[in-house]
């Protein structure tokens, strides 16, 4: 245990959630607050930005002494950029959140135990640091062999099209039938919104596939695991992740996400995104890997940036050019995405 490790207070962290969007430069920066505040509302009692900051989840705006005394345990780092860096602002802030009381969770890829003056604010403070990208149990070697249970994988045509949305959604719709179903969290939003998970960006390449057997363990209750995708197999950045959790995830059905209108692979201009029945067949054909039995049962849309009408217009002429239902979670629901599931992976 490094010196740092020892000057934080390794006690409690949680809700009631100070949702922090400092200078949050887009939508997509701030999916971490948003999927909280989404799946969550009632943990969240405010958001903290700055001035200039145009994005707002429409909550209550606290400043770090206000969220304290107004109930808040936690302040949840909830804005991102490319690399996962917080940036000068960002420390100021967590130092003064700290030092109002509050403990801090993020989901960077630069750990707030990292930075000297963020443990010393904890320390001097009494306060707990929560980095959801840091997994330090062992995991073995994925060995593909056959388990017990049943699986749905959330995949992608590229990141942050709503896999995690879709796959809550998915574990909301399946209770809500009396059947046993339950989320595994991947990713440092679902770590939050479940109380656990892997970051499974963050375990060594050789372990990604052992990581997701681990996450979805064998049951024998005939319930199903839910396992949050990350990532896609068409981005250049990113494929690595999201081969090994297809691998690992011995997925019994997959549902394929997808943003309606959306030009290019995020962050890669000269990427044109994928054909939607040539990224669902390359994604089939690699999970038949570890389960030959694998089926598509749906398509989860993203249409946020679309009107009613078109939405819906959009919806049916992929179900019928992909002949799966097609729906966005979110305006939509699921039900027809379970029915399909349940009518496909009955046995």
């Amino acid at each position: 245990m490094s010196n740092q490790d020892e000057a934080v207070n390794p006690g409690h962290w949680g809700p009631p959630y100070l949702l922090y969007l400092g200078k949050a430069a887009d939508e997509l920066a701030i999916k971490t607050a948003r999927g909280l505040a989404y799946w969550r509302p009632a943990w969240c009692v405010g958001q903290h930005r700055h001035p200039d900051c145009r994005y707002t989840l429409g909550l209550t705006e606290l400043g770090f002494a206000e969220a304290k005394a107004a109930g808040a345990d936690t302040m949840v780092v909830g804005n991102a950029n490319a690399g996962g860096v917080m940036a000068p602002e960002t420390v100021t802030d967590i130092i003064a959140a700290l030092d109002a009381g509050l403990n801090v969770t993020a989901g960077l890829h630069q750990k707030l135990r990292d930075n000297a003056d963020i443990v010393a604010a904890a320390k001097r403070n009494g306060r707990t640091l929560f980095d959801a990208r840091e997994f330090n149990r062992k995991i073995p070697v994925g060995d593909g062999h056959k388990r017990a249970g049943k699986r749905v994988l959330t995949v992608g045509t590229d990141c942050s099209v709503g896999k995690m949305y879709t796959t809550l959604a998915l574990e909301r719709g399946m209770r809500k039938r009396g059947l046993a179903a339950d989320f595994r969290a991947t990713g440092q939003t679902g770590i939050f919104v479940a109380g656990g998970g892997i970051p499974i960006d963050s375990v060594v390449a050789d372990f990604i596939s052992g990581a997701a057997e681990w996450l979805s363990p064998a049951r024998e209750d005939g319930g199903w695991d839910l396992i949050e995708g990350q990532g896609s197999l068409f981005h250049p950045s990113y494929a690595g992740v999201s081969l090994g959790l297809l691998h690992g995830s011995q997925a019994d059905a997959l549902v394929l996400c997808h943003e309606a209108g959306r030009k290019h692979m995020r962050g890669l201009p000269d990427y044109p995104m994928p054909d939607l029945k040539q990224c669902l067949e390359t994604n089939l054909a690699a999970a038949r890997l570890t389960n030959p039995k694998v089926k598509a049962v749906g398509v989860a849309l993203n249409t946020s940036n679309l009107g009613a009408s078109e939405a819906l217009a959009v919806c049916r002429e992929i179900s019928g050019r992909l002949d799966l239902p097609c729906l966005d979670p979110v305006s939509m629901g699921v039900e027809a995405i379970v029915d399909n599931l349940l009518a496909c992976c009955a046995n």
